[in-house]
Formats: C-alpha cells, sequence, structure tokens
C-alpha cells in the first residue's frame, strides 16, 4: 500500500473517513474535493457510496486519477487499489468502536479501574519487599518510612493494575490505546489496535499487550498520563521525536515500560512512601515519579550520546538514582516544568532528528531492566 501515499493518505479507510462534499488539504501539499453519492444495489439492498476526488484540478475515483494522463507511480498505486474491498472496521482487530476522535483521560481511565472487581488480580501482588535478618533490621533502622495506613489501599490499586493485561475487547481499553497514537503522532484517524504503526511508537511488534510484561495496564495508564496531562505532553512529544533520531533512536513504548518497572519497584521498596506521606496520596506520587525518571533518562540519552547498545546499562544505572534518590529526581522533574510553561527549557534545543532515516529500534537489541536482572550484563535480548 505504500504508493497509497502518493495522494497524502496511508489506507483506503482513512480516504473514506474524509468529511464527505468537503475541502481540505492532505499531506503533500495536496488540497482535495470530496463529493459523495449514494446507489442502491440490486441485490441485498444496501447503500453504496461512491466517493470522487479532485487532487490539485484533476479527477480521482477513490483515490486514483480519472481521464487524464497519470505517471507509472499512480498506475502502480491503482492497481493496488483495485485488489482492495472496500474497508470496513473489523471487531476482531480492533478498531474502536467508540465515537471517532473521542480521547479518554487518565482520571476517566481510572476510574474505570475503580469500579470493576479487581480481587482475582489483588491476590497476586506483593505490596512490599520481604526482608529478613540484618536486611530487615537495617531497613527498619535506616530505610524510608513505611506508607500511612490510609494510603495503602491506594497502593495497591497502583500494583494490581500493573497486574492487569491489555484487552482489545475492552472498549476503554482500545480508547487508552488510541489516545496515545493520536497524542504522539498527531493522528486525527482511529487506527487498529493489531498493527506494524505500533512499532513506530516503539512497541517491539503489531500487539503492544505482548510487551507490557512487568508492568501490565499501568504502563499504558503512566503512557496516557504523560500524553493526556498538559504539563507533560511536551516533553512526551520531544523524548519521542529523540527516539526517532538516525543515530539515537530507542524504542519509545519499551522504554516507557521499563521506567514504569522502575516505578513498581520503587513503590514496593518504600522508596516512594516519604513523598506519599507528605502529600497523603500515592497515584500522582507515582505519576510524577514515572515522568521524573523519563526525563532524566532523555537527557543522559542525549547529553551523553547514548545508543540502543547502551539501553541496559542507562535503564541500570536510573533504577539505581531513582531508588536512592526519587526526591531529586521529582524536583528535577519540577524545576523542568516550570521552566517550559515559560517556554524556557527544551530537550532538543541542539538535536535534529528524524523519522525517516537508518533503521528502527526493530533491527537493533534493546535491553530492559528485567534482562540485565535475569542475564549478565554481557547478554542481551528484546523484551
Amino acid at each position: 500500500m505504500r504508493n497509497l501515499a502518493l495522494l497524502g493518505l496511508r489506507t483506503k479507510y482513512e480516504m473514506d473517513r474524509l468529511p464527505a462534499a468537503s475541502v481540505g488539504q492532505i499531506s503533500g501539499g495536496f488540497s482535495y474535493f470530496r463529493s459523495s453519492s449514494q446507489e442502491k444495489s440490486l441485490t441485498g439492498g444496501k447503500c453504496l457510496c461512491r466517493t470522487f476526488f479532485i487532487v490539485q484540478g484533476q479527477q480521482y475515483t477513490h483515490g486514483f486519477q480519472r481521464n487524464a494522463f497519470v505517471n507509472s507511480e499512480v498506475l502502480r498505486a491503482q492497481e493496488e487499489w483495485d485488489v482492495v474491498d472496500t474497508i470496513h472496521p473489523d471487531p476482531e482487530i480492533g478498531v474502536s468502536s467508540q465515537q471517532p476522535g473521542q480521547l479518554i483521560s487518565f482520571s476517566e481511565a481510572l476510574q474505570h479501574f475503580q469500579t470493576l472487581d479487581l480481587s482475582s488480580f489483588k491476590k497476586r501482588i506483593q505490596p512490599t519487599i520481604r526482608r529478613t535478618g540484618l536486611a530487615a533490621l537495617r531497613h527498619c533502622l535506616f530505610g524510608p518510612p513505611k506508607l500511612h495506613q490510609g494510603l495503602r489501599e491506594e497502593r495497591d490499586l497502583v500494583l494490581t493494575i500493573a497486574q492487569c493485561g491489555l484487552d482489545s475487547q475492552d472498549p476503554m481499553h482500545g480508547r487508552v490505546l488510541q489516545t496515545i497514537y493520536k497524542k504522539l503522532t498527531g493522528s486525527k484517524f482511529d487506527c487498529a489496535l493489531h498493527g506494524d504503526h505500533w512499532e513506530d511508537l516503539g512497541f517491539q511488534g503489531a500487539n503492544p499487550a505482548t510487551d507490557l510484561r512487568g508492568a501490565g495496564f499501568l504502563a499504558l495508564l503512566h503512557l496516557l498520563y504523560l500524553v493526556m496531562d498538559s504539563k507533560t505532553l511536551l516533553m512526551a512529544q520531544e523524548i519521542f521525536r529523540l527516539s526517532h533520531h538516525h543515530i539515537q533512536q530507542f524504542p519509545f513504548c519499551l522504554m516507557s515500560v521499563n521506567i514504569t518497572r522502575i516505578a513498581i519497584q520503587a513503590l514496593r521498596e518504600e522508596c516512594l512512601s516519604r513523598e506519599c506521606n507528605r502529600r497523603q496520596k500515592v497515584i500522582p506520587v507515582v505519576n510524577s515519579f514515572y515522568a521524573a525518571a523519563f526525563l532524566h533518562l532523555a537527557r543522559v540519552w542525549r547529553t551523553q550520546q547514548k545508543t540502543i547498545s547502551d539501553s541496559g546499562f542507562v535503564l541500570k544505572d536510573l533504577e539505581v538514582l531513582a531508588k536512592k534518590s526519587p526526591k531529586r529526581l521529582l524536583k528535577t522533574l519540577e524545576v523542568y516544568l516550570a521552566r517550559v510553561s515559560k517556554g524556557q527549557a527544551s530537550l532538543l534545543e541542539t538535536q535534529k532528528c528524524s523519522g525517516s532515516e537508518g533503521s528502527h529500534s526493530k533491527d537493533l537489541t534493546f535491553t530492559g531492566v528485567c534482562d540485565l536482572q535475569s542475564h549478565s550484563f554481557e547478554s542481551t535480548g528484546l523484551i
């Protein structure tokens, strides 16, 4: 379907989604006019919609020029188009049945989990790290304070969500994925919940569900928080652009999942208890900690010219810092966001990033936190 980009539209489904009787512009600077007519089918009584496009003065039917000179590229595109049936949303591949363009906020997604019966998932969690002997004594004497009793239910909810997987049949889950995709890419169209386009966001394959190991749906909620919070959206978009740098590229979403894992461990090891007790909240603290860790990683990645081969070491250093100095990370995020609000901060001030140069991360080796914990530093594996 590559040649369909000649008309600025990646798929027939996207073309069909353009408003009827509309005038606008598609990528590549082409202007279009769309008109539609409905015809009664002789069999089955179904209404068929025939759509014509006028692109730069030439007429197209479903995206192809009629009665005009066309070059070989357009002819090849027409041959591709002719073998494609009219595309209808297929629930099996997960195109959202919700109203197109309807984004979901972090609070709405969280409320969805708060209303569910998660008792079967809650049984799996281990809220804190079990220590024995000298380790327990040392933690009691010199470790962080325990989380206040009134906050433990909120902590358990966070850990329970991390046990929940992605269910493509759940409309809310689909809306979360759609929102993340649209906010990062700027697309106005819904997309299939399975497909190669998720690799562009930094998932390992066509199904994001396979990449949530160790973080569950909490990893997607963290991404949702990052892109739907007005204070962190710019940061998310800048890190996303950095992830597509032709030399320093890395799988954005896989990196995010690993940072969520670090946040889960920090919560279980009570590294965040002091800040949670101070704010009398858990979820906002975990969200901020996740964003602060991602910010720190992006800065290290950019300033120290890290590449995908450094991923395991960078994540391991981040895990150590995050558990040792969570307050320092949170303060760094606070200062950064304050500067962003004044237009004074940018991760990529001196970086020129390109999403079209070089091979993507799927052709390279990415080492995550779990890989380093289960193997030696010399071994690598794609999570």
